[in-house]
């Protein structure tokens, strides 16, 4: 095995060497772009602040800019894997596009050249998931106290760069960051989105696909909505026909969505989120919802008769036989199958809509149903309905309601209890941006991007304030998606705006600079052959 001080050596020799070339091989240095840099091009001119989710503090220096160049090495943290592990996935994103090599090396001291990822030194201001970002001409450092703030920093740094590194082609142009220092972060720990799989599945690759685009904004929480009536989509083995039959062909609205993730593929999934710092919520919902279930087992049902399986997108008819004891039999057999594949400390029991049960009945089943998640290791979720059975302060109520107070989350936030804030009306991505959308959903409203962007997550609900806020969460229902190009259309550019107010504090908040910010986001979403939405509210770069 390689000593660290050989492999450091050879590191310099590198490095050295690249220096003898031609002169873009040299150290990167401040000035006007060169003839071998290549032409600028829109999203080629970047500044600090011109970052989504808005930075705490900025402060620039114009005779400070960084160009990266063939001989860029990224240096990470001495004896740290977790650095780098972030160094290799930034190599990653910035190779295909530069076409430099980008060696990832250990860094042998704090003095900056290239791209070097450090472990402490920050300001004390950025707390876990935060960042300080020193751009200077001979390189850029990220400092933080975590491998999840070096991520952090790692997206700000992407974004820096030309629209044109996102791309899988490379591009030959001048690679130039902006001079001066970032220090950054998060509002919230908790920064969400939602997708659902069981309205119309979506498959490991589109789900992948997701995870790398939230990540890119410090999303860092996908939640996974794996039943419903349309389809079950999580493999459990002591109940197998769930995904066979609840997840086979004919499931999903209009009977076109069918498919399911087996264990290894839900495992698959939480590696790949974990290693782009997101944390998997998976969801079973419950009471009600649960036709796939009741459809496939006849037992699950009060009267032992199979109900015919559903394919509309009506809500709140159907229930679990709350008063039969092997309802708890299922339910604990799923959780405890479930809580077992999940890295993550979340489980989501659902609790919405369950109109088909009484106040005492779904009262019953929550009181039975909660204390198994905690059984098994895990911090339940629940729809804000859960809030109305007063549960323990570990549960998270997620509040999608449009109205303007609700009496019972209020009193969960006054006993402790964290609220994840999800008001339909303003963070549902399945919602039409206008009467003419050809995909989504109305009955929230019409979510414009303004309309997603301007609310204060810590006013939005009389009674829960910033103290009580866990974080912020956008869900995308599926009733009228059928590909990750109708993801993507539905949840760009609103999904950047819903991050801005989970990570930025509320003295950034700023339609007129979010806008702006977000029109640079163009060029970015082109070269990464997203599909998303131009609004008219904001002046697109093209």
């Amino acid at each position: 095995m390689r000593s660290p001080s050989t492999v450091l050596r050879r590191a310099s020799a590198l490095f050295l060497a690249l220096l003898a070339g031609p002169a873009l091989a040299g150290p990167a240095t401040a000035g006007p772009p060169t003839a071998t840099g290549g032409p600028t091009a829109p999203g080629d001119v970047r500044q600090l602040d011109s970052v989504i989710p808005a930075p705490m503090q900025t402060t620039a220096d114009t005779r400070a800019n960084f160009r990266l160049g063939p001989a860029t090495l990224i240096r990470t943290q001495f004896g740290s894997a977790e650095a780098r592990r972030v160094g290799e996935h930034l190599a990653g994103v910035l190779r295909p596009a530069t076409g430099y090599p980008l060696p990832v090396v250990p860094a042998a001291s704090s003095r900056p050249f290239g791209i070097t990822l450090l472990l402490g030194g920050a300001d004390a201001r950025v707390g876990r998931g935060g960042y300080q970002l020193d751009v200077t001409r001979s390189g850029v450092t990220i400092r933080a106290t975590s491998g999840e703030g070096l991520f952090n920093g790692a997206q700000t740094l992407r974004q820096l760069l030309p629209a044109a590194v996102e791309s899988s082609e490379r591009s030959r142009r001048t690679w130039t960051v902006p001079g001066g220092r970032i220090v950054d972060q998060p509002r919230f720990g908790y920064r969400g989105a939602m997708l659902d799989l069981a309205r119309h599945f979506h498959t490991p690759t589109e789900i992948r696909t997701y995870i790398d685009l939230i990540s890119q904004y410090k999303v860092n929480h996908l939640h996974l909505h794996l039943s419903d009536d349309q389809g079950w989509r999580i493999q459990i083995d002591s109940w197998p026909r769930l995904t066979t039959v609840g997840g086979g062909p004919g499931t999903g609205v209009d009977g076109v969505g069918p498919g399911y993730l087996t264990k290894a593929e839900y495992r698959a999934l939480n590696a790949y989120a974990a290693a782009r710092y997101v944390t998997i919520v998976p969801e079973i919902d419950m009471p009600g919802h649960t036709n796939a279930a009741q459809s496939t087992y006849a037992e699950l049902n009060c009267d032992g008769v199979a109900v015919p399986p559903r394919t509309d997108i009506a809500v709140g008819y159907s229930s679990l036989c709350v008063e039969d004891e092997l309802t708890y039999t299922f339910v604990e057999d799923v959780i405890r199958e479930l809580a077992a594949m999940t890295p993550g400390p979340y489980l989501h029991i659902g609790g919405d809509e369950a109109h088909a049960t009484t106040d005492e009945q779904y009262r019953t089943f929550m009181d039975r149903v909660i204390p198994m998640v905690a059984r098994y290791g895990k911090r339940a979720f629940g729809w804000h309905e859960i809030a109305k059975v007063s549960p323990p302060t570990s549960v998270v109520p997620q509040y999608w309601g449009t109205g303007a107070t609700d009496a019972s989350v209020a009193a969960a936030a006054a006993r402790g209890n964290k609220v994840l804030m999800s008001p339909a009306n303003r963070t549902y991505l399945d919602m039409k941006y206008d009467r003419s959308t050809p995909l989504g959903l109305s009955w929230a409203g019409l979510i414009e991007v303004r309309d997603a962007y301007d609310w204060d997550p810590a006013t939005r609900l009389p009674g829960v304030g910033e103290e009580s806020i866990l974080g912020v969460e956008a869900p995308l229902w599926s009733e009228t998606l059928r590909s990750i190009d109708d993801i993507e259309f539905m949840a760009f550019p609103r999904l950047p705006a819903i991050a801005e107010l989970g990570w930025s504090t509320p003295q950034t908040h700023d339609w007129e600079s979010f806008r702006q910010r977000l029109a640079q986001q163009a060029p970015r979403w082109t070269a990464q052959e997203v599909n998303f939405y131009r609004s008219p509210q904001v002046p697109w770069v093209d």
